[in-house]
């Protein structure tokens, strides 16, 4: 176990993605369209009308709202407000409607769409959005967050600007054509095309195993979810075989959705040297202990694909600690020029978190690993203690 090349694999992929993010500056950056508002408040032709559309409820689709939220706040278009803690989306996107006071836009209070995670409610929803938008015509942009939001609402079907945010991979889920190219003149979706191949290669120069265990809902969504595509690219690559059990997780019974995590992650944990524990509905505060657990009583590395929150609870290790106030600015700077006038197949859609590693210090004592000194070096965020979710 080498931590000089996960070292060398960081800096490989930092000198990559900053590669990345210069030539897409260069090649989309809307020059002529500000990302505040205009001096002048006589200057503004419209208030625009918000809608929120998502598959189900999900901690990321909350979070992203509120840092997009303050990060539109820090930029002028909205005045400055503390944002309430421990509110659902549904219930934050009432207050906002009531409280989030702009001369520039509004969140409409009966525009808040969520499809529970129900495959019919999902048809109904998208139908319902889609009339709206091209009948009552009340609506002159949407937060579409996750990959069935995407979906729906990446196509012809419409003409009215949408942010889809939040979505694992939105290229190979088919909302957009490219990291440079959304493919339709009102789309915009935020990407990050080598996250999870990074989370990966780290993992596997970390730990070394030959078989890996992924745990996911065996559909096109569920594969999308897990970057299952991006998990077999560096299989292959570095000659490992991945161990695979399948889930349910867009369902509205998450108690089910739970049941069946635990269910794989024990047999993973029978069959494989390592977990790569993906996000899920069935991964969640309510089920993250018992993973722990499972795992641990196998003495089997984990290592979350969600960031470095679930390393606090147990998981040996992560990357990308969760940061959403620079992902908050990024949109709201991005949504600010399309305020001004861009349009969203204009912008920059490449987004990448800083690469860190975050590990947990009781996890490897419990699993038997030993950690060198470099090792620890290496990392950003150090626990050593597993903490209780609450």
């Amino acid at each position: 176990m080498s931590t000089r090349a996960i070292v060398r694999t960081i800096c490989a992929f930092i000198s990559i993605t900053s590669l990345l993010w210069i030539v897409s500056l260069s090649t989309h950056a809307s020059g002529s369209y500000a990302s505040t508002p205009p001096p002048n408040v006589k200057e503004v032709v419209k208030k625009w009308r918000i809608a929120y559309y998502e598959g189900g409820p999900y901690d990321n689709y909350h979070h992203s709202l509120i840092a997009m939220v303050n990060g539109l706040m820090e930029l002028g278009w909205i005045e400055k407000n503390e944002i309430p803690k421990r509110m659902d989306t549904r219930t934050l996107w009432l207050w906002l409607s009531e409280n989030a006071k702009s001369k520039f836009l509004s969140f409409t209070p009966d525009a808040y769409y969520s499809a529970d995670w129900v495959q019919e409610n999902r048809e109904v929803m998208s139908a319902a959005i889609l009339h709206r938008l091209n009948q009552q015509k009340d609506i002159d942009l949407v937060f579409a967050m996750g990959t069935w939001a995407g979906q729906d609402l990446a196509n012809d079907l419409h003409n009215i600007p949408t942010f889809v945010i939040s979505t694992t991979d939105p290229i190979r889920s088919g909302i957009i054509k490219s990291a440079e190219d959304s493919g339709f003149d009102h789309i915009f979706a935020r990407v990050s095309p080598r996250r999870y191949e990074r989370q990966i290669r780290v993992f596997h120069d970390a730990i070394q195993f030959r078989r890996l265990g992924v745990a996911y809902e065996d559909s096109e969504v569920g594969r999308a979810y897990t970057a299952l595509e991006t998990i077999e690219k560096v299989a292959a690559e570095d000659n490992f075989e991945i161990i695979r059990c399948h889930t349910l997780s867009d369902i509205p019974d998450n108690q089910k959705a739970v049941r069946s995590v635990l269910d794989c992650v024990d047999y993973l944990s029978r069959n494989s040297d390592a977990l790569y524990i993906t996000e899920q509905g069935g991964v969640n505060n309510q089920s993250i202990a018992n993973i722990v657990e499972i795992a641990n009583k196998h003495n089997i590395p984990t290592f979350s694909q969600l960031g470095s929150e679930q390393v606090k609870y147990g998981i040996l290790m992560s990357m990308s600690k969760p940061d959403y106030k620079p992902l908050g600015v990024f949109l709201a700077s991005n949504l600010g020029q399309v305020f001004n006038g861009a349009r969203p197949r204009d912008l920059m859609q490449l987004y990448e978190e800083e690469p860190n590693i975050s590990i947990n210090l009781k996890t490897a004592e419990k699993i038997g690993l030993y950690l060198h000194a470099e090792w620890l070096a290496a990392a950003d965020e150090i626990y050593r203690a597993i903490e209780v979710p609450h």
